[in-house]
């Protein structure tokens, strides 16, 4: 698939750091408009002096919490009120608390469902319809590898990317002839902000640091040639391929208690 003649635009959450950062700069290198969407608006506003400039009309930014039920349906709204059509949906906002999960403060898991499932889900849902009708669109959910396995210490976050990742699969068989890929990007440990924000979010620190990670850089570029691809899963580097696939050659009980006694030992 090729890109449309007309201007084009990519949509990103979660843009302001990190992966959502790199893809911003992969995008707009290749001509693609963008709407970055983050809680930080300064944040946001120095990316977009640092971007290439934008070859259609403009890069915008909105600066919103997709934490907070509803505000996926009015950043749709916004684009559409703008007149804004958007090629590519980058669902990349999200954050996982460590801890054991009743340790956890239920604000802070509803919060990353609401984020990691329910606001991904509303975003895919709104902009999809409009992607098939024009026979052309790229969806990319960034899931992770934990989706592959169960995450004792990181329940739920382990749940909310097993279903993205599910989610984006099937989606991807659905949508095989319409002129729309779906891919969910699985990145390992990545030299983000994620492990501080799961830290401030948690009920313990996270020591993980930077061990054996990937750049963002690294991976925001092998998720970007996939998605360009219509490849439906991404998994970037070969030891998060061997991690994922676990399951097929151990028992799920030792892959439980494997995962569990990494991250247990990667707290305090």
């Amino acid at each position: 698939m090729t890109k449309p003649d007309q201007a084009h635009t990519a949509l990103i959450t979660g843009a302001s750091t990190g992966i959502g950062r790199e893809l911003a700069f992969l995008f707009a290198k290749d001509g693609f408009d963008l709407v970055l969407v983050s809680r930080n608006k300064g944040t946001l506003e120095k990316l977009v002096g640092e971007l290439p400039p934008p070859q259609g009309k403009q890069h915008r930014t909105l600066a919103m919490d997709l934490s907070v039920p509803g505000e996926a349906e009015r950043l749709y709204r916004a684009t559409e009120a703008e007149g804004v059509r958007i090629d590519v949906l980058v669902n990349n906002a999200g954050y996982g608390a460590y801890g054991a999960f009743h340790e956890v403060s239920l604000k802070n898991t509803m919060n990353m469902v609401e984020l990691n499932v329910n606001a991904l889900t509303a975003l895919t849902w709104l902009f999809l319809e409009p992607m098939i009708g024009r026979k052309y669109g790229r969806i990319m959910n960034v899931a992770s590898v934990a989706a592959f396995s169960p995450g004792p210490y990181m329940a739920a976050y382990f749940a909310t990317k097993a279903y993205v990742l599910s989610l984006t699969e099937s989606l991807a068989f659905e949508l095989r002839d319409t002129g729309v890929a779906v891919s969910a990007l699985c990145p390992g440990p990545t030299k983000t902000e994620f492990g501080n924000r799961a830290s401030r979010v948690g009920s313990r620190q996270y020591i993980g640091g930077n061990y054996h990670s990937m750049s963002a850089k690294k991976v925001a570029r092998i998720g970007y040639r996939a998605l360009m691809n219509g490849k439906p899963v991404c998994l970037p580097g070969v030891p998060n391929k061997f991690m994922a696939n676990l399951g097929r050659f151990f028992p799920r009980s030792l892959v439980r208690f494997a995962v569990g006694t990494y991250l247990k030992r990667r707290m305090k």
